[in-house]
């Protein structure tokens, strides 16, 4: 059976207990050690004294002063000071361990000075129990070491406060990072797939009558955008869950395998998109996969909604250490590019995921004027150098090596 480990209060009960027993059993013994035997007023005082260690961490000053005044009068009548002495000391750690030097350190003093007018009526009492020197030492040196434990004790007490509150604090952090993550995920599984539906049931709509094939196609297009967002949401509210689930789809995240089916989608509406892969196709990590189909989904839905039917073109390209994906359109309204911080999901959730991975984005209008880009550069190998800055078509080489603070662990 495992035990369970003490509280606080009943450690406390027990020792206070503890403690009044051994000092009324040490009382007895003080006619054998040459000091008056106990009577009543003196078993009373040595109850004061040392009972009150059971509430000791609730009330420590309190404590502090029956202790150290029941232990003044015990001496003043001339009673056995060791019988009181360690409810003394305890107190005086308990002081130490629970309030500020300010407290404390007075409390401290006050228990030297007890204990040493211990030893001073002893010398003027004739001085047959001890030296006054022994126990000017002991009212130094005991409360002095004691004290400084207690300090110990209370600067730890703090320091795992502190780092409970700043754990609790890091959880709340990654609890806040993990709601922008799904909420960036939600807004691009949502966000594209609505946008496709819309322009396909408009180009439905618009052509049911006179091109019956067409609209046929657009509904089409409709039912499996639509199966596709939802296999999407499904995936990620599993993921959310504790454990596995056995109906969990079992299609991956999507990747930029599946670049095609993202741009036929996006065709079938009226907004012609080319996809072009350049250099040879190699295996990335899932992280920095997703976050390059993201960042082309969120640019082909920006293209659906604020320049439909322009045309665009996705380009690909995999160099020795770093993948560069481009999207282009080549005119129809203005995507804007500088929208404030506090605004949209879309290209705040682009950065985001660029920086997470190492690499970096350009978002904003052409060179020429006429139309948009989008260029994220990503880092693939632990050996890259510097990142190259994201430009326009014809700018820098994307062959340049990334910074150290780009690299992949």
């Amino acid at each position: 059976m495992k035990l369970r480990p003490l509280r606080g209060p009943l450690v406390n009960a027990l020792i206070g207990v503890a403690m009044t027993g051994l000092a009324l059993l040490l009382g007895q013994d003080a006619a054998a050690q040459r000091w008056p035997v106990l009577d009543p007023v003196a078993y009373a005082l040595v109850v004061v004294v040392n009972l009150p260690a059971v509430v000791r961490t609730r009330f420590p000053v309190a404590v502090f002063v029956l202790a150290q005044g029941g232990f003044a009068v015990y001496v003043a009548l001339g009673y056995w000071p060791v019988v009181n002495s360690l409810a003394t000391l305890l107190a005086t750690f308990t002081l130490a361990s629970h309030r500020p030097a300010r407290i404390s350190v007075p409390g401290a003093a006050v228990t030297g000075l007890t204990w040493l007018g211990a030893g001073l009526l002893d010398e003027v009492n004739g001085g047959h129990h001890g030296s006054l020197a022994a126990a000017a030492g002991q009212a130094v040196v005991f409360p002095a070491v004691l004290w400084w434990f207690g300090a110990l004790s209370r600067r730890a007490t703090e320091l795992t406060r502190a780092l409970a509150a700043e754990q609790e604090e890091r959880a709340l952090r990654e609890v806040a990072y993990e709601r922008g993550r799904i909420a960036r995920e939600l807004h691009d599984v949502v966000a594209h797939h609505m946008a496709v539906i819309s322009v396909q049931s408009g180009l439905a709509r618009f052509v049911f009558d006179s091109d019956p094939a067409t609209a046929r196609t657009a509904l089409d297009t409709i039912a499996d955008t639509g199966a596709e967002a939802l296999d999407e949401l499904r995936r990620m509210l599993t993921l959310l869950r504790e454990g596995t689930d056995p109906r969990a789809p079992d299609r991956p995240m999507p990747g930029l395998a599946r670049l095609d089916e993202l741009v036929a989608r996006v065709g079938a509406g009226g907004t012609p998109v080319a996809l072009s892969v350049l250099g040879v196709p190699r295996p990335i990590g899932p992280g920095a996969d997703l976050c390059a189909y993201r960042v082309v989904q969120e640019s082909l839905t920006n293209v659906l909604k604020h320049a439909p039917g322009a045309a665009t073109e996705v380009v690909v390209r995999y160099g020795p250490h770093h993948l560069e994906v481009d999207v282009t359109n080549e005119g129809g309204r203005s995507i804007p590019a500088h929208m404030p911080t506090g605004t949209g999901h879309g290209l705040i959730g682009m950065r985001e995921r660029a920086k997470l991975y190492g690499g970096r984005i350009d978002i904003g209008p052409r060179d020429d004027g006429g139309g948009f880009a989008v260029r994220l550069a990503l880092p693939l190998t632990a050996r890259a150098g510097a990142l190259p800055a994201p430009g326009r078509r014809g700018g820098p080489d994307p062959d340049d090596r990334l910074p150290p603070a780009a690299r992949e662990g």
